[in-house]
C-alpha cells in the first residue's frame, strides 16, 4: 500500500495531479518495474540495458578461498598480469620488427632500382637521337634513321673534326676530358649527335645546360634517369629520406650513383661512359655557376684519370675555357672554326644539286661566300632559300642591325643619365674601329682557297684599346666579338665584320665617335669637380688662395681703410671685430671643404 501511495503521483496543493481512473494502473506498473529491476521514468535514447544487476550478496566473497583466507584482503594475480605484459611486449616487438624489415627491404630494393634505371639510361638509344631523327624526317610522327647503311649520317658538308669527335664518343680516346669551343652556328652540337648516332647512343648521355641550377639538376636527372629520391616512399616506414638541400648537393648525389654504374659497366663493356654537357656557356658567371662548374670539373678530372667516364663540354663563349683552365690537368681543347672557301662553295653546290635540282654558277656561290663566309648556320639558311644572294644580304643586314641596337653611340648631345650605357657602347665602337684599321694594315685579307682572313687582336691588347677589362666577356655573350682558345679577339662572323666596315666608313663617324668620348669625359670630369662658394665677404675685402703641391693655403685680406679722425678709429675697431669673426668663420668653412675633398680623393684612389 505504501508502494502504491509512493508511486501514485505528485500531489499539487493537496490535489492529485493524476486522474483517479489511471492512478491504480500506474501503481501496479511501477511495482512490476521494481521487481524486474527496470529503470523508472521515461526511457531516454542510449545503449540497450545490460539486464538485471547482480546483488552483492550473490557475488563470490573476495578473498574467500584465497591464500589470505576469509580475512577480506584480495590477492594479486601475478601469473595473469605477467602473461598480459609478455603478450603486449611481443606484439610491440613483432610490429616494430616487421616495420623495420619491410623498410630495410624497401630501401635495398629502391637503391637497386636506382642503379638499374641509371644503367638503362646508357643502353642503346637516346632521346636526343629520337628528337634529331624526328627533325631529320621532317614529320611530326618522326623517324628513327639518322645514319645510312654504311654507318654514316647523310651530310651535305663534312667537317674535318668529325673523325676526332667520333673516336672520342666511341670511347677510343681515353684519359682526357674535352672542351669544344667555337662560335654559335659552327656545327658543334651536330657533330656530337652524329657521333652518338653511329654507336646508337650506347654508353652515352647528353643534355642541355641551363643558367638555373635547379633546371640543370632536373635535366641531368632526366639524362641519367635519376629522380633524386623524389619518388622515395621511405617516410611511410618512418625512415628519414635525404635531407633537403640545394641543386649542387643533388648533382653530387647523382654523380655518386653514376660512379657505381660506371664501375659495373667498365667490367662488363670495357670502355668508359660518355657524358656530354651541351651549351655550357648558358651558366651564369656568378658564385653559383662557378661552384657548379668546379664540381663538374673535379669529377671530370677524377673519371678521366680512372677511365670511368669521359666528359665533353660544349661551349660558345670563352669564359668557360678561362674557368676550366685554372684547375685543368687533363683537359683537351677542340677549336671549331668556320669552313674555308672551298668547302663552303662545295657544300652550297651539293645542297642545291641534291635537294633543289639546281646548279648555280661558281660566281654566284663565291658572291654568297663573300657575304656570309663559312658559318654553317648561314650556309644552311642560304642554301634553302630561293634567292641565295637576297638571303645573304638579309643576313648581313640583320647582323648590322643587331650591332647598332646593342652598341650605337649618341654623340655630344647625350644626357648624363645614359653615361654607363654609352661607356659600354663606345668601347665596342672603339674596338670595332680598331679591327677595321688593323684590317687596312694587313698584307692579305682574302685568300683564293681559304677565303676570308679576319683581323685578330690579342685579348690584353683589346682591353687596353677599350680601356675596360670587363666588357669583352659581355660582347662575346651577345655574339658581337669572338674570343678563341688562343685568347685572340676578332669579329664574331664575316657578316659582323662587313657591318663594322660599313659603319666605320660612314661620313663623319670618326668625329661622331670622338664627340661621344669627349662628352663621356666631360660628364666624368663634372662628377670629380668640387665647387667652393664662400659668402658674407666684408665690403672691399679679398680672399687669397695659394695652390701648392699637396696642399692649399687660404688667406683673407682686409679692405683698405677710408676716412680720418675719430670716425676712422671707430670704424677700424668695428672692422677688426667683424674681420676677426668673418675670417675665423671663413677659415672653418674652407677647412671643412678641403678636408672633405681630401677624403673623396683617397676613396677614389682606393
Amino acid at each position: 500500500m505504501r508502494t502504491s501511495r509512493a508511486f501514485a503521483g505528485v500531489q499539487l496543493n493537496g490535489i492529485s495531479a493524476i486522474r483517479p481512473q489511471i492512478r491504480h494502473r500506474q501503481a501496479i506498473l511501477l511495482t512490476h518495474r521494481r521487481h524486474l529491476q527496470l529503470p523508472y521514468g521515461p526511457q531516454t535514447p542510449g545503449p540497450p540495458d545490460a539486464g538485471p544487476v547482480e546483488s552483492e550478496d550473490d557475488s563470490p566473497k573476495k578473498g574467500s578461498g584465497g591464500p589470505n583466507g576469509g580475512n577480506g584482503q584480495s590477492g594479486f594475480d601475478w601469473k595473469g598480469t605477467t602473461f598480459k605484459m609478455a603478450e603486449a611486449a611481443l606484439t610491440t616487438f613483432a610490429s616494430v620488427a616487421i616495420l623495420g624489415a619491410v623498410g630495410y627491404g624497401y630501401t635495398r630494393y629502391y637503391k637497386h632500382m636506382i642503379l638499374k634505371k641509371m644503367d638503362n639510361a646508357f643502353s642503346p638509344g637516346d632521346p636526343v637521337l629520337d628528337i634529331a631523327a624526328t627533325a631529320k624526317q621532317g614529320s611530326a610522327t618522326g623517324g628513327h634513321v639518322l645514319i645510312d647503311e654504311e654507318n654514316q649520317r647523310e651530310h651535305w658538308v663534312l667537317r674535318e673534326e668529325q673523325a676526332l669527335i667520333d673516336r672520342i664518343v666511341a670511347g677510343d680516346i681515353r684519359g682526357q676530358y674535352h672542351l669544344i669551343v667555337g662560335e654559335k652556328g659552327t656545327g658543334k652540337s651536330s657533330m656530337l649527335i652524329d657521333a652518338m648516332a653511329k654507336i646508337d647512343g650506347e654508353g652515352c648521355a647528353m643534355f642541355e645546360a641551363h643558367a638555373n641550377p635547379e633546371i640543370f639538376r632536373i635535366r641531368l636527372g632526366k639524362a641519367l634517369d635519376f629522380e633524386f629520391h623524389e619518388d622515395n616512399i621511405g617516410s611511410l616506414f618512418s625512415i628519414r629520406g635525404p635531407r633537403d638541400a640545394g641543386a649542387l648537393l643533388d648533382v653530387e648525389r647523382a654523380f655518386n650513383k653514376l660512379e657505381k654504374v660506371a664501375l659495373k659497366r667498365r667490367q662488363k663493356v670495357g670502355r668508359p661512359l660518355i657524358l656530354i654537357f651541351n651549351s655550357m656557356h648558358l651558366l651564369r658567371d656568378n658564385d653559383e655557376g662557378k661552384d657548379l662548374l668546379e664540381l663538374i670539373q673535379q669529377r671530370a678530372e677524377q673519371w678521366s684519370a680512372s677511365n670511368l667516364a669521359t666528359v665533353i663540354f660544349n661551349s660558345d663563349d670563352y669564359w668557360i675555357y678561362e674557368r676550366l683552365k685554372q684547375y685543368a690537368t687533363r683537359m683537351n681543347v677542340i677549336r671549331i672554326l668556320d669552313l674555308d672557301k672551298q668547302k663552303s662553295v662545295a657544300a652550297l653546290r651539293n645542297y642545291r644539286t641534291m635537294y633543289r635540282n639546281d646548279k648555280p654558277s661558281d660566281s654566284i656561290l663565291e658572291q654568297v661566300y663573300d657575304k656570309v663566309g663559312g658559318r654553317m648556320s648561314y650556309l644552311s639558311r642560304v642554301a634553302k632559300a630561293d634567292n641565295m644572294l637576297k638571303k645573304a644580304d638579309d643576313i648581313c643586314r640583320a647582323e648590322k642591325t643587331w650591332f647598332l641596337n646593342q652598341c650605337w653611340i649618341l654623340g655630344a648631345e647625350m644626357d648624363d643619365d645614359v653615361m654607363d650605357q654609352q661607356k659600354y657602347a663606345s668601347a665596342a665602337m672603339v674596338l670595332a674601329k680598331a679591327l677595321v684599321d688593323l684590317e687596312k694594315d694587313m698584307e692579305q685579307t682574302y685568300h683564293a682557297e681559304q677565303g676570308h682572313i679576319l683581323p685578330e687582336i690579342p685579348l690584353h691588347k683589346a682591353r687596353q684599346i677599350m680601356t675596360r677589362a670587363d666588357f669583352i666577356q659581355s660582347y662575346d655573350a651577345i655574339n658581337i666579338f669572338a674570343i678563341d682558345s688562343n685568347a685572340n679577339v676578332r669579329p664574331d662572323s664575316v657578316p659582323m665584320m662587313n657591318a663594322f666596315r660599313q659603319i666605320c666608313a660612314e661620313e663623319g663617324f670618326d668625329d661622331f665617335l670622338q664627340a661621344t668620348l669627349d662628352r663621356i669625359g666631360d660628364i666624368e670630369s663634372l662628377g670629380r669637380t668640387r665647387e667652393l662658394t664662400i659668402k658674407d665677404l666684408w665690403e672691399g675685402g679679398k680672399y687669397k688662395v695659394n695652390m701648392q703641391p699637396g696642399g692649399l693655403t687660404f688667406e683673407c685680406e682686409k679692405p683698405e681703410e677710408d676716412g680720418d679722425g675719430d670716425d676712422k678709429e671707430q670704424n677700424k675697431d668695428e672692422a677688426e671685430i667683424d674681420d676677426e669673426g668673418s675670417f675665423s668663420q671663413a677659415q672653418h668653412v674652407v677647412a671643412e671643404v678641403y678636408q672633405k675633398y681630401l677624403e673623396d680623393e683617397k676613396k677614389k684612389k682606393k
